[in-house]
């Protein structure tokens, strides 16, 4: 059957190809400021239905060429200010002029580029998705970690061991099942594994945060079950971007609670079709206080460095970019857990151990290589390119001393063929595929060295019709992994030495899994601004290594981990429906999701202490996710909004209707979005129910609501923009825990502070 349904994918878009359309027109036009009318450039122009895009000149100007009869909205849009839709109709052979006015609202459109490789609004989306630009980011409190960056987005929540390592966490999904990409690839890091290893991130640096699901994660990857989450930097393609002069933004931040500060910059300069660039800067933050005191060795720090320099011509275009992260994080209470003895180590001498602190320091070098074709005849638009090289090394430090180093070196391959629109048709084809080399040593050094190979084929095909868009598409991956020694051997209590070094002897077995994904959706348009989008896709997800190699005391997981060599592949079946409207003075979605597991791998109390930690076996059981989330945005009045978002998700392990552990509670959130020309106030009410829906050994979390307030002024020109941001977070000094967190009772969340931001752009 799925072999019969590749088969079909591809007649379908060979037919697609060869289907030819009709004499084209243009579209050109000015965007200005509303107000003063000045021309405004770098603003983005868009066709949805075409998923076409541009940016406008220095003199405000942008162009289409050669555009299919019809009628189409067209959407222009630039960092805080409001979008602005308009309608036209583009006849054969003719030309169409359009004058647009952007000015600072209340009420915007997310973007996205994640979805499908091009630019387009979440209304006309087949997937759902969440956007966090950067001058949303200004105003927001200091995150070091991504997961600390977007716990306020619908559907998303953070995993955390404190403030430096949190990871997002999407309807409930972690660990293998989010991928995270920056720019599209994998970022290289080991946050997957653990709950202490985060995915640190300077909002200061980037150009906004993507979260997709829905069928074009297949584009990605086949462990995305839960979804991506996407760290853009406009950078990645140079192609439309490209300009003359120069360019840049600087950016400062400080606070209080915990003492944090930093600030970035960064400038380009292009000249005919060349384009370098270059950034760097730091943050750093103290421990941070809760309402019951000092949150001991929760502080943080990050440094960042890049550059790069990239090339466009008609026919062809590249770039390469280099990047360096360092820094380290605190993990609070982790030496509460490290209570077994280090191999070879003296009892007198582990004792001493007990109390110290425990700390990561960690280093990313990463190096890039984007090459695009795109002049490629009458069948394809483009072809991309991307080699990606990663070297990620981390540390974690047991007072003064090293306790564990891991090493993720990992190479990764993408080409991506977007097809020439033919008509109602087009899509793109690729193939991917990595190398990675992982290697652990010391006390926590759970998993033999191992060498991973994969390689994927991937389709994305969508029918754009008058009212409706389908979209559909399908991943065939495979994973070898090839462990370079025998299993990790920790001794169990009451265990005999011959057993045990029976045990020790065991070779790691080297697996192989290969698996086909697939997608389907449709985005249904109802009315003016308002669509149905409907769902489904299957997923095939290969165990991870730890989950097939982990055996021991895992203090980041706070568990004794015992891995499954023999563990099958993972496979899900989910649908969601989702009903939008974005027009006038309204913003509304509402989500509902339902993923049927099979084969579903989980950690398993067995009831026994090994080395201090509760033991846990990886199985295999039947599972299910499922829940629904909405966000309301009213503007009442010309200057005034009324925001609104819930979500909820319930997942447990079927066979024994069993909750799994971490699972958000019903959270919702509800605001106030008053502007008055460029000042904007927001106070925001956050709250979430209590969750007493737990795992064996879990603790259940009381509920909480938490006041925050953001105030940002923005002063926008043609060639520059300023913003000026406060952020006063938990006001109210109240005290909540958040049930994600590894170590909730004994660290509560922060407690009252003030940050201020700056952040200048100039064009």
């Amino acid at each position: 059957m799925r072999l019969l349904v590749s088969l079909v994918l591809l007649l379908v878009t060979a037919a697609g190809a060869w289907a030819q359309g009709p004499a084209a027109g243009s579209l050109e036009g000015t965007v200005t400021l509303g107000g003063d009318d000045r021309p405004l450039h770098h603003a983005m122009v868009l066709i949805p239905k075409l998923r076409r895009s541009v940016e406008t000149e220095d003199n405000g100007k942008f162009s289409f060429q050669g555009l299919p009869p019809g009628e189409y909205d067209v959407v222009a849009h630039m960092h805080n200010m409001g979008d602005e839709r308009r309608r036209v109709t583009i006849r054969g052979g003719e030309s169409v002029t359009l004058a647009i006015a952007l000015r600072l609202e209340t009420i915007r459109t997310e973007m996205t580029v994640t979805a499908t490789g091009q630019e387009e609004t979440s209304l006309e989306a087949v997937q759902s998705v969440a956007s966090v630009g950067s001058i949303e980011m200004a105003g927001r409190a200091a995150a070091s970690s991504l997961g600390e960056l977007l716990d306020d987005q619908m559907g998303v929540a953070k995993r955390s061991f404190g403030p430096g390592n949190s990871r997002p966490v999407v309807r409930g999904f972690d660990g293998d099942r989010v991928l995270v990409l920056q720019d599209g690839v994998r970022t290289g890091t080991l946050s997957s594994q653990s709950g202490d290893h985060g995915e640190p991130v300077d909002s200061s640096s980037i150009e906004r945060v993507e979260v997709v699901r829905g069928p074009g994660t297949l584009l990605y990857g086949s462990n995305a079950i839960g979804g991506v989450v996407n760290i853009i930097d406009d950078h990645a393609r140079i192609d439309g971007h490209e300009h003359d002069g120069v360019r840049g933004h600087v950016a400062a931040s400080g606070g209080s609670n915990n003492a944090q500060g930093g600030g970035s910059g960064g400038f380009e300069f292009g000249k005919k079709g060349w384009l370098v660039w270059g950034g760097g800067g730091g943050t750093r933050s103290g421990d941070y206080s809760a309402p019951t005191g000092k949150i001991d060795n929760s502080r943080s720090d990050m440094q960042h460095a890049n550059f790069g320099i990239g090339k466009r011509t008609e026919a062809m275009a590249f770039s390469f970019q280099y990047g360096l992260q360092d820094g380290g994080y605190g993990i609070p209470f982790a030496s509460l857990f490290h209570g077994h003895a280090h191999e070879g180590e003296a009892e007198e001498d582990h004792a001493g151990d007990e109390g110290e602190t425990v700390s990561i320091a960690f280093r990313r070098h990463s190096a890039r290589l984007n090459a695009s074709l795109l002049q490629l005849g009458s069948l394809a638009e483009r072809f991309d390119l991307k080699l990606s090289y990663t070297d990620w090394n981390h540390r974690e430090l047991e007072g003064a001393a090293i306790g564990t180093q891991f090493y993720n070196k990992q190479f990764i391959y993408r080409g991506e063929l977007k097809q020439k629109r033919r008509g109602v048709w087009d899509g793109s084809l690729g193939f991917w595929g990595m190398t990675r080399d992982f290697k652990a040593t010391g006390a926590e050094a759970l998993a033999p060295p191992i060498d991973q190979q994969a390689f994927a084929v991937f389709g994305l095909q969508q029918l754009n019709f008058e009212r409706v868009r389908f979209q559909f598409g399908g991943r065939m991956e495979t994973n070898r992994y090839t462990p370079n020694g025998p299993l990790a051997a920790h001794a169990h209590e009451g265990e005999s030495e011959a057993e045990h070094d029976e045990h020790e002897g065991e070779n790691a077995p080297q697996r192989r899994f290969t698996g086909l994904s697939l997608g389907a959706g449709a985005n249904f348009r109802l009315w003016s601004g308002g669509a149905f989008v409907a769902n489904y896709a299957h997923s095939y997800r290969a165990p991870s290594l730890e989950e097939l190699y982990n055996f021991g005391p895992h203090v980041g997981n706070v568990t004794f981990e015992v891995g499954n060599p023999t563990l099958r592949r993972e496979r899900s079946d989910g649908i969601d429906f989702s009903l939008r409207h974005q027009a006038g003075r309204v913003r509304a979605e509402y989500n509902f999701f339902y993923y049927r597991m099979n084969s579903m791998i989980y950690l398993a109390p067995t009831g026994e202490i090994e080395d201090g930690l509760p033991e846990a076996d990886y199985l295999q059981a039947n599972g299910r996710y499922y829940g629904h989330e909405a966000k309301l945005q009213v503007a009442v009045h010309n200057n005034l909004s009324l925001i609104t978002s819930i979500d909820q998700v319930t997942a447990n392990v079927t066979s024994a209707n069993t909750p799994l552990p971490r699972i958000p509670p019903f959270r919702a959130r509800f605001g106030i979005d008053y502007r008055y020309k460029g000042f904007n106030l927001r106070p925001e009410l956050a709250t979430a129910w209590r969750q007493d829906q737990v795992s064996p050994n879990e603790l259940p979390t009381a509920g909480y609501a938490v006041p925050n307030l953001n105030a940002t002024y923005t002063r926008a020109s043609a060639h520059m923009l300023h913003v000026f941001g406060v952020n006063v977070f938990n006001w109210s000094d109240r005290l909540y825990r958040n049930h994600l967190s590894f170590i909730k009772e004994f660290a509560p969340e922060i407690g009252r502070g003030v940050r201020f931001s700056y952040t200048m752009h100039w064009y």
